[in-house]
């Protein structure tokens, strides 16, 4: 499958390229809509280089493809996040994972 996109909320700001610096805000779920992690709720955006394999595949292929400003929903499949070995203790095996994303600013 890969990663699948439904815009949330229309961005006007700029599309960022590979290799540049971005800042987003998420909330990740599991399918059944269990929270494992949420950038919201520590209060401060993630920031990394996008399209390098700083993150999993599925952020980095979704974020390219957003604007500045734009909310949107990420399905990844597990090819496109953690695969076969899951992370941390949260995210099971060969899971499929539920981003709401916001870019919020290129750096």
């Amino acid at each position: 499958m890969g990663v699948e996109k439904k815009i949330l909320q229309e961005g006007t700001g700029p599309q960022p390229t590979k290799g540049q610096g971005v800042a987003a805000h998420y909330t990740g779920t599991l399918m059944d809509g269990t929270k494992f992690d949420s950038s919201r709720d520590r209060g401060k955006p993630l920031e990394f280089t996008v399209g390098v394999g700083q993150v999993i595949k599925g952020w980095d292929e979704g974020i390219l493809s957003m604007k500045v400003g734009e909310r949107a929903e990420l399905i990844c499949s597990p090819d496109y996040a953690y695969g076969a070995a899951g992370a941390g203790g949260v995210i099971p095996p060969n899971a499929t994972l539920k981003f709401d994303v916001e870019l919020v600013a290129i750096k």
